[in-house]
């Protein structure tokens, strides 16, 4: 039993990653080999949520130039959701090429729809300033 002092138990995402779209199994995959996740505690509405989801699908697509995987069934998977209060998460794959994004039921518990993106560089995790020369 967890006392009050114990953060509440993270749920095992990767175990949650199922068959829901196809960007689970590289999601999975992104676990295992070592990615950052994070779940977010606030609840959002759906409509929030799902209109995020469907301007990213028609920007990528529109550019052509990310490689996504999951967005398309991301957005009929949250749809079906009107009206709900929706969580979400995401994973931070550990080599940073590729992003995923997790939407979740109001409580956490049931994992609704995963998406990715593949990002087009790695971005930079130092940050340098050099002083400019005096003129």
């Amino acid at each position: 039993m967890a006392t009050e002092d114990e953060p509440p138990s993270q749920p095992d995402i990767a175990a949650m990653l199922t068959d829901q779209t196809s960007a689970c199994k590289p999601a999975r995959e992104a676990i295992a080999a070592g990615a950052e996740v994070r779940v977010l505690d606030r609840k959002v509405p759906q409509w929030m949520v799902a209109g995020i989801a469907a301007t990213r699908l028609k920007r990528s697509l529109a550019r052509g130039l990310q490689e996504i995987i999951g967005l398309d069934e991301t957005v009929e998977i949250l749809a079906r959701h009107r009206g709900e209060q929706l969580r979400t998460g995401s994973i931070d794959a550990a080599d940073r090429l590729w992003f995923f994004t997790l939407y979740f039921d109001a409580t956490g518990t049931e994992l609704l729809a995963c998406s990715g993106v593949k990002r087009s560089r790695r971005p930079s995790t130092k940050v340098s300033f050099e002083p400019r020369p005096n003129a």
